[in-house]
């Protein structure tokens, strides 16, 4: 009443403000008694706390049901959900972990009452299984936090509040597993199936927590058994899964109120069973895949293996990605025993500097500040400090999420342009040091074209860089059907400027072996072992080129010719010139290659529309058949350099750790290249069946758009075609 009386006192929009009611109560008031903003809201009747006892004594059944339905939420956790709901809505755990066990003894679900053991399947099984699963969890934190991951997208670090035993040592909890082993096998009076049950868990959950533990062991073979153990006890978790009754009381939302969030509540994940296993499954199948890196054969092949292990599917998880990133590159060291520096020079010996002066290790000997080598030395270590993390930031981005993957590329390419440029400069000074001559055959007089070896290389990577994001906007169903012509003409030209490049590096690596006098077999081995990767890299860019001006060939004329469907229906705020300004974005910046003129994009994915009489004359068939002609011939020659790719053994490939794949997916592109094949036979003969009765090529022709996941490759998408009788 007293409100209702002093308000008339006030003039229309005069307003009083407490200095003491902050804007964080006045959001606090707007949340209170929403349900889904008010964690504290209680429905009519609802209680405040649920009734659930952890002490309550436990069936062996619960027991099993219970150690699956934490497993479930762990992996609910790793593939990206929060711990407020998933591991942390169990009353178990928060009981264990809430407050902060001082000692491994105090971490018991009846900690504040009288100690009492005499249940055995709660206090020694159950306790056991959950103090390991949140050991593990405290490594996975630990591994994923210390490398490069994207919050709420990749994963959820928030802990609220609580501590994942972090103070405690995996051994004690290996004690608890085996002791709790012990116990249920001396259960006699339990039936075979229960205790092979509770057995197989508790077996799971120590070899995980060994696994996790340890995962930057250098024992390679080690950690691949460990996680293999792992993978072979899961058909068993399957089978005896039949004996497990959950006990879905002791999980609640409500916990929520006890945790340390500044963010809404948020309903408790539901994962299932199955789809657990087959998570869990992928991730012991890719942990023990992924340290097949450590197999160091140069940088060449550290990523590829990167690269062709993220393109798996399903996708591995957030904990292997991170895990992959710290194989590579941890403590300052590459593979562990690697230095950046010494990755660095690696790679320009393989690709570029083959048995080169510029590289020899006997420079950083002399300490003569006017000698050349000291010069040498001096530039080349600069030189290798800065392009270290642009090198690095390259495999990071590999490890990332596909999509983060083409995010981050996008961003790195401009740094590699900066580096290009720094780089050329470098040539520039290192010439009068290295006395290096040009090559003036077959050039007019005065030209003289220079090696340029370190902006060379740096030029390669940013051509790499630039085919992986056009590559991935088709694995990602980045671009329309209508921008399919163009992109795949853009990522030709990619690949073209990607061929002349490495021919130009090729000619200036033989031609300088051809001028030493006397090659050692050191020597000899170095230039062979340049040019072989030269070659290779050469094959692909070819394979990649031509399989790219066949789709794009194919799609022109199914575009023009009106037969892609919806892919085509009038954009009212966009045009093609829009578009086409918004996919070049990335490359804006880069000086070499420059982007495409959208004019010079429209002529060649495009076909003269021409009259009508032209039309009854046959002009634009033949335009049409022309360009399917020459999409015929491109695929095939596509398929036979693929092929010819395939065939290589793996240490020329530079495929030594990741064989398997890289051969599945190579397999995958020539599949891709025979469906092109058909689908231009298929187009031929619609088109010739529409022109014959004068209608539209949509008519005779129906293309669908395989979208990711359906293709042969997910980088080529080569449309399934059907056609009408005429």
């Amino acid at each position: 009443m007293a409100f209702l009386t002093l308000h008339k006192a006030l003039e229309t929009g005069q307003l009083i403000k407490d200095p003491f009611f902050t804007l964080f109560e006045a959001v606090g008031a707007l949340e209170i008694m929403d349900p889904k903003m008010d964690s504290g809201f209680l429905a009519e009747g609802e209680p405040l706390e649920d009734t659930f006892n952890v002490l309550t004594e436990l069936l062996p059944e619960e027991v099993v049901g219970l150690m699956d339905q934490m497993l479930c939420h762990e992996m609910a956790w790793h593939m990206g959900h929060p711990l407020s709901t998933s591991l942390f809505t169990s009353y178990h755990l928060d009981r264990l972990l809430w407050p902060n066990p001082k000692r491994l003894e105090d971490a018991r679900f009846d900690r504040h009452e009288q100690p009492s053991r005499e249940d055995g399947l709660l206090h020694v099984i159950f306790r056991a299984y959950c103090l390991a699963t949140v050991k593990c969890c405290n490594f996975v934190h630990q591994r994923i936090s210390t490398e490069h991951y994207y919050e709420e997208e990749d994963f959820v670090s928030n802990l609220y509040n609580r501590r994942l035993l972090d103070d405690f040592d995996a051994s004690d909890m290996q004690q608890l597993i085996d002791e709790a082993l012990s116990f249920a096998e001396g259960k006699s009076a339990w039936d075979d199936g229960l205790r092979k049950a509770i057995s197989v868990r508790l077996t799971l959950r120590r070899r995980l927590l060994i696994a996790m533990g340890s995962d930057l062991s250098p024992d390679k073979d080690a950690q691949i058994r460990c996680w293999k153990h792992c993978s072979e006890l899961l058909p068993a978790l399957i089978e005896t899964r039949v004996v497990s009754k959950p006990v879905k009381a002791a999980f609640s939302i409500k916990i929520q109120r006890r945790l340390a969030s500044s963010v809404p509540p948020r309903p408790m994940v539901e994962a299932t069973f199955d789809k657990t296993h087959a998570f869990l499954a992928n991730l012991c199948r890719d942990a023990a895949d992924v340290y097949r890196v450590l197999d160091y054969h140069g940088s060449s092949n550290i990523l590829n293996f990167a690269y062709t292990f993220q393109s798996r599917k399903p996708e591995p998880s957030i904990y292997v990605r991170c895990l992959l990133q710290s194989l590579i590159f941890h403590d300052m060291k590459v593979l562990g025993s690697v230095t950046i520096t010494k990755a660095v020079h690696d790679d320009l010996e393989e690709l570029v500097l083959p048995a080169d002066i510029l590289l020899d290790s006997a420079n950083g000997d002399v300490e003569a500040p006017h000698d050349p080598r000291f010069q040498m030395a001096k530039e080349m270590r600069a030189f290798m400090v800065r392009v270290g993390d642009p090198f690095l930031d390259m495999f990071r981005a590999v490890c990332m999420n596909r999509p983060r993957m083409r995010r981050m590329l996008c961003h790195l390419v401009s740094d590699w342009e900066s580096v290009q440029l720094e780089a050329e400069n470098l040539d520039v000074e290192l010439r009068k040091y290295t006395r290096e001559k040009p090559i003036t055959e077959g050039h007019p007089s005065g030209t003289e074209i220079w090696s340029f070896p370190l902006s060379s290389w740096a030029y390669y990577y940013k051509l790499r860089q630039m085919e992986w994001i056009l590559q991935l906007g088709f694995e990602l169903d980045i671009y329309q059907n209508d921008e399919l012509p163009g992109m795949y003409w853009h990522l030709s030209n990619v690949a073209g400027a990607k061929m002349q490049h490495l021919e130009r590096m090729q000619t200036f690596v033989t031609r300088r072996s051809g001028q030493i006098k006397k090659l050692g077999m050191s020597r000899k081995a170095s230039f062979k072992r340049c040019l072989s990767f030269l070659d290779v890299i050469f094959l692909e860019a070819s394979a990649t080129q031509r399989f790219a001006i066949a789709l794009s060939k194919l799609h022109t004329v199914l575009s023009v010719r009106s037969a892609m469907g919806e892919g085509h229906q009038p954009l009212p705020y966009s045009t093609a010139e829009l578009r086409h300004a918004l996919r070049m974005r990335p490359f804006m910046q880069l000086s070499i290659p420059e982007p495409a003129p959208y004019a010079e994009l429209a002529a060649a994915t495009s076909i003269p529309s021409g009259t009508a009489k032209d039309d009854e004359q046959g002009s634009i068939k033949e335009q049409a058949m022309s360009m399917l002609e020459m999409a015929d011939e491109e695929a095939k020659m596509g398929r036979k350099e693929w092929e010819a790719l395939g065939k290589l053994d793996a240490k020329t490939a530079r495929c030594v750790s990741c064989e398997e794949s890289w051969r599945g997916s190579v397999k995958d592109i020539v599949r891709a290249c025979i469906a092109c094949s058909i689908a231009v036979a298929t187009t031929k003969k619609g088109l010739q069946n529409a022109l014959a009765v004068g209608a539209p090529l949509s008519d005779m022709v129906t293309a669908d758009m395989p979208r990711a996941g359906q293709r042969y490759h997910d980088f080529w998408i080569v449309p399934k075609l059907s056609v009408q009788k005429a």
